[in-house]
C-alpha cells in the first residue's frame, strides 16, 4: 500500500519539508559553470578520448556505440552501470512512426533493435489493416532483461571487437572549453563558414576531480536537466523517481548563448499484477509469427516467439473521471505555463480537454516474464497518490488493485534545437553535440535516433572525416532532425508517419535499402551487417528479375483479385503483385515449374519485401523525382556566417529570419516559416552567383592572360586587352 507520509524508492528517502515540497535527502548533482581553459595533454594518456558521451540512456547508448564503431576512442560517462539501458517510462518500443525509426536505427547498425529482439515479451504490427507504408512495428519488453542485455552489449563492446568503447562511472561536474578563436571568413560559398562561437569543447571534469579530455562531447541528459518531479502539490528535484536531477548545466548553457525552454511529461502509476482481475478483461495476444525489429534476425531468432505475454484492455469511466475532476486543484503539474505532450496527454488533460468522452482506453502491459508489475498505458497522472488509487479502483478489472508506485509528472529544461546543425553539433560551442530529450523530443525512439546521428557525426569529426547528413527523403530520422533544427519545438516532439511527405518511400520494410549504404559509406556499419544486407538485396533483385521474366496473356493467368485481367493483354508476374489482394502465393500455381521452384527457394522475408516493393513501385518512382528535386535545394549550401543584411533584395523580415536561424542550405531556408518564394529565388540567385565567382576564381588561378581574356569575353565581362604573346624590340645597329 502506498504511504503518503514516507516514500522509499531505490534507496532514496523523501520526507516532508516545511515548504510543502518533497526535498531530496542527499546533495544535488551539479553541472557547474563552464571553464574557459585550454587543456594540453598527450593523446595517449589514459583519460584522453576522441569522443565523450554523457548519459547512458537510449540516446547515450546509441551515440557511444556509433562513435566507437567508427574507430574513435570513446567513453560513455554514467553515474552508475546500473543506469545503462533503463527504460524510465513504458516497457515498450515502436509504434506508428516510431517503429520505422527503430528500423532505421538498426539499418545504421544501432544496438537498440537487436536488444529489443532479445528482451521482448510480445511483438505486434500496428496499422496492419492499412498499407505497409504506415505499418508500425511494436514490441513489449521485459524491463529488467532489456537493461541486462543493453549493459552487456555496451560493457563488452570492445571485447566483442565492435569498437573502442569504455564505460566510465562518475558524475559530471563541468564541461571544459578552450578560449574561442577569432571568427574567420568562409573560404568558399559552398563551405559551411564559421560562427562566432563561445569556444570549443575540450573535455569534462567529474565530481571526484578527474578530467576526461576529448575534442568531441555528446550530452544526452534526458529529463534530468533541472528536472523536477510532481505528485499532487508536492515537488522535488529529480529526473527520474529515485535519482537526482542535473543542476547547473542550464546556467552554463545559457551563459554559452543557448536559448532554453521548459517542457513536461508524465508516467502512470505501477500496479501489482496479482491484484488485477484479468479474467474480466479482453486479452490482446502478440502476432504469430513475430516480426523482429532487427534486419539481422528472423522470427526463429526471437526467444519469446512461442510464449509471448498478452496485454489486456480496459477503459476509464465517468466515475473515474469525476474522481480526477474533484482533485484537479491539488495538482501543480496541470498548469498551462509549461507545455506537455499533445499526443500522449495525462489523464487530467484528457478529462479537461475532452469532457464529452465517457471513457478512455487503458492498456495493461506486463513489465516482464517474472515481474509482478503492470504498466497501465494511457493514464499518466499527477494528482495526489490517494486520489490515484481511488480512481484506479473505479476501473473495471482494477476494483481491488494495489498501487506499487504513484504516477508522477516531470518538468525539465530543454535547449532550443534551432541552436544545432543538422549533424547535431551545437552552433555556439564547437565539438559539443546534443541528443535526446535535451533537444525537446519525447520517447525512446526519438532519443535513440538522435543519439546514433550525433555519435556517427562526432566520431567522423574526431577522425577527420566529412559529416553524414540525413535528408527528409532518407527517412524519419532525417525528418525529425530537420524539423528540430529548422522549426524548433513548442511541445515535446513525437514522431508520426504523418510528418513525412515521402511515406510511400520511407517504410519499415526498406529502412536498410535507404540507410545501410549511407552508414557503410560513413564507416558506421560492420562488415557482417554489410554482407547480410548485400545478400538480401541480391536475393530481392534476383526474385524481381525472375518474376519480370514471366509474362503471359491475361487469359493464361487464373482469375483473381478485384481487378479482372484483360484476356489479350500481357502481364508479367512482378507487375501482377500490384493488384489488390494479390500475393506471391496467389500467382504461384500459374508459374512454370522451374520458376515456381525458384520462388520457393527464397526466404519468406524476401517474398514479403518483394511484394511490397512491387506494390509501391509506381509511387516510389514519383517520390524519387520529388526527393531528387528537394536534394538540389539541400545541396546548395549556405555559409553559416553569411551576411544576410547585405542582401537588399530580401525583405527585412526575411533577413531577420535568416540571421536568426542561420540555415545550412537553401533547402533548409525554404522550409523556414516566413521565407517567401520570391525571397527564396533571390537567395538562390545570390548563391549561384557566388558559386560562379568562386569557380571562376579557381579557373583563373590555372589560366594565363589570353585564357582569362577569352573567358571574360564569353561571360560578357570587360577587361583590359591581353598583352601580346611576345614582344620583339629592335635595337639600331644591333
Amino acid at each position: 500500500m502506498f504511504s503518503l507520509k514516507r516514500l522509499k524508492v531505490s534507496r532514496t528517502e523523501w520526507t516532508w519539508a516545511s515548504t510543502d515540497c518533497l526535498t531530496l535527502c542527499r546533495p544535488r548533482r551539479t553541472f557547474a559553470t563552464v571553464h574557459e581553459t585550454s587543456l594540453k595533454s598527450p593523446d595517449n594518456t589514459p583519460n584522453q578520448y576522441d569522443v565523450l558521451v554523457v548519459g547512458g540512456g537510449h540516446a547515450g547508448s546509441e551515440a557511444s556505440a556509433a562513435a566507437a564503431r567508427l574507430g574513435a576512442r570513446t567513453a560513455l560517462v554514467t553515474p552508475s552501470l546500473s543506469n545503462l539501458g533503463v527504460c524510465s517510462c513504458n516497457p515498450s518500443f515502436g509504434g506508428i512512426g516510431k517503429g520505422i525509426m527503430l528500423r532505421e536505427i538498426d539499418a545504421l547498425d544501432g544496438v537498440a533493435a537487436r536488444v529489443i529482439d532479445k528482451a521482448a515479451v510480445q511483438f505486434q504490427i500496428l496499422n496492419r489493416r492499412k498499407g505497409p507504408a504506415v505499418w508500425g512495428p511494436r514490441a513489449q519488453i521485459d524491463r529488467d532483461l532489456y537493461k541486462k542485455e543493453m549493459r552487456q552489449e555496451l560493457v563488452n563492446y570492445r571485447r566483442d571487437g565492435k569498437g573502442d568503447l569504455d564505460i566510465v562511472e562518475g558524475k559530471v561536474e563541468d564541461i571544459l572549453l578552450a578560449q574561442p578563436e577569432p571568427t574567420l571568413p568562409s573560404s568558399s560559398p559552398s563551405s559551411q563558414g564559421s560562427l562566432q562561437r563561445h569556444g570549443a569543447i575540450q573535455g569534462l571534469r567529474l565530481e571526484d576531480g578527474t578530467i576526461l579530455r576529448a575534442p568531441k562531447v555528446i550530452i544526452t541528459t534526458g529529463t534530468f536537466l533541472s528536472g523536477e518531479i510532481h505528485i499532487g502539490l508536492q515537488c522535488y528535484p529529480s529526473g527520474r523517481i529515485g535519482e537526482a536531477a542535473t543542476t547547473g548545466l542550464s546556467h552554463s548553457l545559457r551563459k554559452a548563448g543557448f536559448a532554453l525552454g521548459r517542457l513536461k511529461t508524465g508516467t502512470p502509476p505501477r500496479l501489482e499484477k496479482s491484484t488485477i482481475k484479468f479474467y474480466a478483461l479482453e486479452a490482446q495476444p502478440g502476432d504469430q509469427p513475430p516480426a523482429p525489429f532487427s534486419y539481422l534476425h528472423t522470427s526463429d531468432d526471437i526467444p519469446c516467439a512461442e510464449h509471448q505475454l498478452p496485454c489486456y484492455q480496459t477503459f476509464t469511466n465517468p466515475s473515474a473521471h469525476d474522481i480526477i475532476r474533484s482533485d484537479l486543484h491539488n495538482s501543480v503539474h496541470i498548469r498551462e505555463t509549461v507545455q506537455g505532450p499533445r499526443y500522449c496527454p495525462s489523464l487530467e488533460s484528457k478529462v479537461i480537454r475532452f469532457p464529452e468522452k465517457q471513457r478512455h482506453l487503458v492498456w495493461l502491459e506486463p513489465e516482464g516474464f517474472d515481474s509482478q508489475v503492470i504498466y497501465p498505458n494511457g493514464i499518466s497522472m499527477t494528482v495526489p497518490a490517494d486520489t490515484q488509487l481511488k480512481m484506479l479502483r473505479a476501473i473495471e478489472g482494477l476494483e481491488e488493485v494495489n498501487m506499487l508506485q504513484p504516477g508522477y509528472g516531470v518538468e525539465y529544461d530543454y535547449v532550443d534545437p534551432r541552436a544545432l546543425l543538422s549533424t547535431l553539433e551545437t552552433k555556439p560551442i564547437g565539438g559539443l553535440y546534443l541528443a535526446g530529450q535535451i533537444n525537446g523530443t519525447t520517447g525512446y525512439e526519438e532519443a535513440a535516433g538522435q543519439g546514433i546521428v550525433a555519435g556517427i557525426n562526432a566520431g567522423l569529426a574526431a577522425i577527420g572525416r566529412e559529416a553524414m547528413h540525413l535528408s527528409r527523403g532518407d527517412g524519419y530520422i532525417g525528418i525529425m532532425i530537420d524539423d528540430l533544427v529548422t522549426k524548433g519545438v513548442s511541445e515535446p516532439y513525437r514522431m508520426f508517419t504523418s510528418r513525412s511527405e515521402y511515406r510511400m518511400s520511407c517504410r519499415s520494410d526498406n529502412a536498410d535499402s535507404r540507410l545501410t549504404p549511407l552508414g557503410h559509406a560513413a564507416g558506421a556499419v560492420s562488415q557482417g551487417r554489410w554482407a547480410a544486407y548485400q545478400r538480401e538485396q541480391d536475393q530481392m533483385q534476383d526474385l524481381k528479375e525472375m518474376l519480370e521474366s514471366v509474362s503471359m496473356k491475361g487469359s493464361d493467368w487464373s482469375s483473381f483479385g478485384s481487378q479482372p485481367l484483360r484476356p489479350q493483354n500481357k502481364y508479367d508476374a512482378y507487375g501482377l503483385l500490384r493488384h489488390a489482394g494479390v500475393k506471391l502465393s496467389t500467382i504461384l500455381p500459374d508459374l512454370p515449374q522451374e520458376q515456381k521452384n525458384r520462388v520457393l527457394d527464397f526466404p519468406a522475408v524476401v517474398h514479403t519485401r518483394t511484394e511490397i516493393e512491387s506494390l509501391y513501385s509506381p509511387c516510389v518512382a514519383v517520390q524519387a523525382s520529388q526527393i531528387k528535386k528537394s536534394a538540389e535545394y539541400d545541396d546548395m549550401r549556405l555559409p553559416l556566417d553569411m551576411d544576410y543584411d547585405s542582401l537588399s533584395t530580401l525583405s527585412i523580415e526575411e533577413r531577420r529570419i535568416l540571421n536568426a536561424h542561420r540555415p545550412e542550405s537553401v533547402g533548409m531556408a525554404r522550409r523556414l516559416e516566413g521565407i517567401r518564394p520570391t525571397g527564396l529565388l533571390k537567395l538562390m540567385e545570390h548563391v549561384r552567383r557566388a558559386q560562379r565567382t568562386h569557380r571562376r576564381g579557381e579557373r583563373e588561378g590555372r589560366m594565363n592572360g589570353n585564357e582569362i581574356h577569352d573567358l571574360n569575353h564569353r561571360e560578357g565581362l570587360a577587361t583590359p586587352a591581353p598583352p601580346p604573346a611576345s614582344v620583339s624590340i629592335g635595337i639600331a645597329g644591333a
